[in-house]
């Protein structure tokens, strides 16, 4: 053969070669195009399919007057790609982690995740790291640059791979303000207590989200767009809270804090016509925008989650049933000097009295709290008339707040007293209520005898500000006549008057109401005698009554001048410093005396 040539046998290994090579390429195309097929469309259909989700921005919280309490801030959740970064890039580390605040060994571990979840050893099932967080809660100015600053940003870094996405954190501009009332949402952005989580529904929005296809750069392609539901952000929700009655609120409570170092308080003032609470504070309270490092104890609503004897203020229930059945007059006359008294088949031993009294007027013994006068009222209803009535004022059932936490107090049925009950629960003990509940009980007499619920909201708005849905005030039930209620209110000015246990309350002209109340605290089994709980629940002006407010501090003894948190020195005079600014503020006209109004109550009590 010529040596031009090739052998038969080079021609042959050749063409053998070039067979084995293509059905090598047609098999593997087979096996990737028919037998792995289903499989690898799996991975491939992740690695281009784009699922994003669209954040809904939650709706706002307002006070009754506009102002901000809750809002959500527009931040970044900042990561990277550890598949898109370049070796070039490394060298712009320590600028990204100065802007970021961390540590550029945070970068570099991050930069090492490039996957996660290997089922097998060759990590053939492993899923690829397509984002790993650096840091969450930027704000926008660090990603884009602060143009007034002339500060770089970190896209200007051009470091590939680097992206932010778009969140919402929850913000509360003031702080501690109205804390127990606005709750917070956490940090899994769940709400967790008061309005925010009362409110969810209307507050949370609707997330969006779009279906695409990315690129091999991460990048949206979004002419493959396929599907897309737009969000809907949250709607605004407005409180009843005004912020100058809550800021009050919170600064007699801060003074209280001060003065007596109690272990808990509570003032809360509302509308006496409505219902609507226009100021509610809890003594231990906490900022909102760091209620990860307030004390668990601090985080309660004490207003609706804790209860104590009522002590005095208690005694409106007896008063008010008696005279509403018709049994008394406010002339009529008990002898409260007695220690013992015959009660259906029963001796019974009446409680003892603060003060030495002997025939007392029913105007005298609400004005001077007798506990004997009280008990005696309690029995001319009887057990089961004055338990209606004690349940008919709200005690022992929830008041309908409606919030979270609230408790129903402790009430028990006639069936269960013993022997002393019925002279004992009229003075406020064998009975536990919630500030909230003795609250309420002693707005059915302000607004004319028709016991509310708690209402904290007043309206609901869209993004644009149009009216969604407004509330309204919510009467329970019709506890006593509306004369009953006008003769208890002049009864009740005579305690906050020169001849009753309330004179630090007293405002000239302004017909203020109201009851004191000091309860010994039960401690180990027994009533303390160095712990108390002091109480004022008031309102004014009796004639037309505008406000009702309540004061209730826990334990105060210990930095009291007499020993005793007695609810005139400790509750009457934050009651009385409240109530002069709001005067001013609500607009609160004085009131003329008026011929036979209060006039009973006084004459009665100049008797003596």
């Amino acid at each position: 053969m010529s040596k031009g040539f090739a052998s038969n046998y080079r021609m042959v290994l050749l063409a053998a070669g070039i067979s084995l090579s293509f059905g090598g390429i047609i098999t593997r195309l087979v096996w990737l195009h028919v037998i792995e097929r289903d499989e690898l469309l799996k991975y491939l259909d992740q690695a281009r399919r784009s699922f994003v989700v669209e954040n809904a921005r939650r709706g706002n919280i307002r006070a009754s007057r506009g102002e901000l309490l809750a809002t959500s801030r527009t931040l970044l959740d900042i990561g990277l790609d550890p598949h898109m970064l370049r070796p070039e890039d490394e060298a712009r580390w320590p600028d990204l982690a100065r802007m970021l605040g961390i540590k550029v060994e945070d970068i570099r571990a991050a930069a090492a995740r490039r996957s996660q979840d290997a089922s097998d050893d060759d990590g053939r099932d492993a899923k690829p790291v397509q984002w790993v967080k650096l840091a969450e809660g930027v704000d926008e100015s660090v990603f884009e640059g602060d143009p007034d600053r002339h500060i770089a940003g970190v896209k200007d870094l051009k470091i590939r791979g680097v992206y932010g996405n778009r969140v919402y954190r929850r913000f509360y501009p003031q702080d501690s303000l109205a804390a127990h009332v606005i709750g917070y949402v956490n940090r899994e952005e769940v709400p967790a207590s008061g309005a925010e989580h009362y409110m969810d529904f209307f507050l949370r929005g609707r997330n969006g989200w779009r279906e695409s296809e990315r690129d091999g750069r991460r990048q949206e392609l979004a002419q493959f767009r396929t599907r897309e539901v737009p969000a809907v952000d949250g709607y605004d929700v407005v409180l009843s809270i005004d912020t100058y009655v809550q800021h009050l609120v919170e600064n007699e409570l801060q003074k209280i804090a001060e003065e007596y170092s109690p272990a808990k308080a509570t003032i809360i003032v509302s509308d006496a016509r409505t219902g609507f609470v226009l100021g509610l504070a809890n003594y231990p309270t906490y900022n909102l925008n760091e209620y990860n490092k307030a004390p668990i104890d601090s985080l309660r609503n004490f207003a609706v989650s804790d209860v104590f004897e009522p002590g005095s203020t208690f005694k409106i229930v007896a008063a008010s049933g008696a005279l509403n059945e018709g049994l008394v007059t406010p002339g009529t006359e008990f002898d409260c000097g007695i220690t013992e008294i015959d009660y259906h088949n029963r001796h019974l031993h009446l409680p003892r009295e603060d003060h030495p009294f002997h025939e007392l007027t029913v105007a005298q013994i609400i004005s001077r709290s007798s506990n004997r006068g009280a008990a005696q009222l309690a029995m001319r209803l009887g057990d089961q008339r004055f338990y209606d009535y004690v349940c008919a004022f709200g005690f022992g059932q929830k008041t309908g707040f409606p919030f979270g936490g609230e408790v129903d107090g402790l009430l028990e049925p006639p069936k269960r007293w013993d022997g002393l009950t019925i002279t004992r629960m009229p003075m406020g003990q064998s009975v536990a209520a919630t500030p909230m509940q003795i609250h309420y009980a002693m707005g059915a007499i302000a607004n004319g005898g028709v016991l509310l619920q708690p209402q904290l909201f007043r309206e609901v708005r869209d993004e644009h500000g149009a009216l969604v849905f407004a509330f309204a005030d919510l009467p329970r039930r019709r506890v006593i006549s509306q004369r009953t209620a006008q003769t208890m209110a002049r009864l009740l000015m005579g305690v906050a008057s020169k001849d009753g246990t309330a004179v630090e309350a007293e405002i000239p002209r302004f017909e203020v109401a109201g009851k004191t109340g000091t309860s010994q605290k039960v401690i180990d089994g027994k009533y303390s005698t160095r712990n108390h709980v002091a109480s004022f629940v008031g309102f004014f002006p009796a004639s037309r009554p505008r406000v009702v407010i309540s004061v209730i501090v826990d334990d105060a003894d210990a930095h009291c001048a007499s020993g005793i948190a007695y609810g005139h020195a400790v509750a009457a005079p934050p009651f009385r410093r409240i109530a002069e600014q709001l005067i001013q503020y609500l607009d609160i006209k004085p009131v003329d005396p008026i011929p036979g109004y209060g006039g009973l109550a006084m004459q009665t009590a100049k008797r003596r």
